[in-house]
């Protein structure tokens, strides 16, 4: 019994981390009023239109985003926009923008 118990624990918690998992397309709906539906639009019209950008030019300019390293007029907006974006958002959310092609 202790170990069907243990086994039940275990599926639990693999099915709660799964559920945790980032979605691109859930993520990127924070970056659509500003970027368009489908990544089509120069945010504010200052930014590059980010359509079909590859997953790492993507990562690398939310990290640069998130660390200040990164970005010209719009660097401090993005900034507080990708704050809250662990690695696997970024992964997840730069996968989203390159399918978008």
């Amino acid at each position: 019994m202790k170990t069907l118990n243990k086994v039940l624990l275990g599926l639990a918690l693999i099915g709660s981390m799964t559920s945790l998992a980032a979605d691109g397309a859930d993520i990127y709906k924070k970056c659509a009023g500003c970027h368009g539906v489908n990544a089509e639009k120069k945010a504010l019209g200052k930014s590059q239109v980010i359509k079909g950008w590859e997953a790492s030019k993507v990562i690398t300019a939310l990290k640069g985003y998130k660390d200040g390293t990164y970005g010209g007029a719009m660097k401090g907006l993005m900034k507080g926009q990708v704050a809250a974006l662990n690695d696997a958002d970024i992964e997840a959310v730069a996968k989203y923008i390159e399918s978008k092609k």
